[in-house]
């Protein structure tokens, strides 16, 4: 009687398992699945929980340490505090108007990569897109720091039209976020656009539509579910986002930045206001699952 080594029992363990995991794709996805999905849920939900229930936490008023005594006196001072409530509502404002602009500058130039330029010039055209994302985020802020300083290149070039630069402030900081995050909003518009089906457009034409009639009518919503996926990016880097506003922002103060400043001297008040951004975002992707906007990420 011949013995079976082990290499070959585990070998035919292993074939076992296999077939088993093959004739049960469910289990198989699980176990493929829950590794990452427990990381996600450690790494990623834990903090959110841990920056949760740290907003409901105190300070000592003198030496600045946090102490574990439950209270929502943190919540009642973004609530009543006026100076909070308008940072709030100025970081949604400057969030939507990036992700407006964003639309309007993205839809022509997507519109032409997709549909108007050469099928052998496209390619050449999203890596012009993209290049900008392959250089550091902190280059290109301090590069617009330059250009719109007092005396520099855009004041020199609107200087013959009588005209100036911003400056420093919120309309900077709202330029240099539109600037940052477009390649976001234009790469899902160019993809619905190129898989637009050339037949509905011909279709349009014969049943009498003109080119304005056939863009609200049968482009636009066709592509709004990848408009809405763009913006669900440029909304919520906007929204998030505190260094760009330290840079070219001035005196301009976003959520971001009230963060920043609270995290070592009120680290429960920093985390009561981390949670501003965090339920804005989660009714913004609520609104945009509606339009169908997830399935298009």
């Amino acid at each position: 009687m011949t013995s079976i080594s082990p290499a070959a029992r585990a070998a035919g363990s292993v074939r076992r398992l296999a077939g088993a995991l093959h004739r049960r794709p469910r289990i198989g996805l699980a176990v493929l699945l829950t590794a990452p999905m427990l990381w996600l849920v450690l790494a990623y939900l834990g903090s959110l929980a841990a920056l949760f229930l740290s907003a409901f936490w105190t300070t000592d008023s003198f030496t600045s340490e946090v102490v574990r005594i439950w209270t929502a006196q943190n919540f009642q001072e973004l609530l009543t505090s006026p100076v909070y409530r308008t940072v709030a509502l100025r970081t949604v404002g400057v969030a939507l108007t990036v992700t407006v602009l964003c639309a309007l500058i993205a839809f022509p130039l997507a519109f032409y990569t997709a549909r108007v330029a050469s099928p052998r010039r496209r390619p050449l055209l999203v890596v012009a897109v993209l290049t900008p994302l392959w250089a550091s985020y902190l280059v290109k802020v301090y590069a617009w720091r330059l250009i719109l300083s007092e005396g520099g290149p855009l004041d020199w070039a609107l200087k013959p039209l009588g005209l100036s630069g911003p400056g420093y402030g919120l309309t900077a900081t709202v330029l240099v976020l539109t600037y940052l995050w477009l390649p976001y909003m234009i790469l899902p518009i160019h993809t619905a656009l190129e898989q637009l089906p050339d037949s509905v457009l011909h279709a349009s034409a014969d049943l009498g539509a003109r080119a304005g009639r056939t863009l609200r009518s049968v482009v636009l919503p066709m592509v709004w579910p990848a408009v809405a996926a763009g913006s669900v990016f440029t909304f919520s880097l906007s929204l998030g986002d505190y260094i760009t506003v330290q840079i070219v922002g001035g005196k301009t103060q976003l959520i971001g930045n009230l963060v920043y400043s609270n995290v070592t001297l009120n680290l429960p008040l920093a985390a009561a206001l981390g949670t501003v951004p965090v339920a804005v975002i989660v009714l913004y992707l609520l609104a945009m699952r509606r339009t169908g906007a997830l399935r298009s990420l």
